[in-house]
């Protein structure tokens, strides 16, 4: 039997509803609009793209956002003194700096710089600390929008055998984190696999729920998953012109419980997430101001 798909662009349309209704009840009693300030430095097709959706994605709750794009020959100096300016605007709320960087400027000089309290992408280490001692300021987008399809498709994560491949800053790092905490969508016993594991499939085929966020085209293939398994694929390549994810998902598909297609999975749910940091973010700075 196919597995039950995991939707995550539904999922993110219904969560965008409700931020817009925060949104618009935060700003009536405040008179503040939350405002995302995202950097984009060079020319990345990519990145260009993902900014693009971030800005139409703050318009439709309500949310300001300003885009500073920045000629790829910029130097660490200069996005350096912009994030400055950001930091010290009180208008802005929230800031976002679009990886990845051109290789003259380091990026964890760049996200260090990010004030702790607009960092929504939740990078900087202030934040990062936070999260592994379970008092998030801040979840990271990916990993929370995990967390939420896992939530809202009744997949138990308490007690169960998470196995996380990739062990990266932005999704891997912060997941394994996430799931072992006491709490919603966490309670689980987690293993993180990566390049250097030994007898990988043999990992991965004990995995209660699996999550691929490695950044290989089709690497999971359906002799890596347990029969029954919730998978939810991380990845987003261009494969012969097409989006596919980490996962073989037709393959896959007839062997798990549960899956997370490519695209319309995750990465409507990264965006989603985003807005409702930003709108954490004015939350936050309204306080202390």
């Amino acid at each position: 039997m196919p597995a039950h798909i995991i939707d995550g662009k539904a999922l993110a349309e219904k969560l965008r509803g409700e931020i817009a209704s925060d949104v618009s009840t935060f700003t009536n009693e405040s008179g503040v609009t939350p405002h995302l300030a995202a950097v984009l430095v060079g020319e990345d097709p990519a990145s260009a793209v993902y900014v693009r959706n971030k800005e139409r994605a703050c318009a439709n709750v309500g949310i300001g956002s300003t885009l500073h794009r920045l000629p790829a020959e910029t130097t660490q100096a200069e996005l350096l003194e912009l994030i400055g300016q950001l930091n010290a605007n009180d208008s802005v709320h929230g800031i976002l700096v679009q990886l990845p960087l051109p290789a003259q400027i380091e990026e964890k000089a760049v996200l260090d710089a990010v004030s702790a309290l607009k960092d929504v992408d939740a990078f900087h280490p202030e934040n990062v600390g936070l999260i592994v001692q379970g008092r998030p300021r801040f979840l990271p987008c990916t990993p929370c929008g995990v967390q939420q399809m896992l939530i809202h498709h009744g997949v138990q994560t308490a007690g169960a055998h998470a196995v996380v491949i990739g062990r990266s800053e932005i999704v891997g790092k912060p997941l394994v984190n996430m799931l072992m905490q006491k709490g919603e969508a966490a309670n689980a016993t987690v293993t993180v696999c990566h390049s250097r594991t030994r007898d990988l499939n043999d990992i991965t085929r004990q995995a209660d729920i699996l999550i691929a966020a490695i950044g290989l085209p089709l690497f999971v293939k359906a002799d890596m998953v347990k029969p029954g398994a919730a998978v939810i694929d991380v990845g987003i390549n261009r494969l012969e012109g097409k989006l596919v994810g980490d996962v073989d998902f037709d393959q896959v598909c007839e062997v798990a419980g549960a899956i997370s297609p490519v695209p319309g999975g995750v990465g409507p749910m990264t965006i989603t997430m985003l807005l409702r940091n930003t709108l954490t973010a004015a939350t936050l700075l309204r306080k202390t101001s």
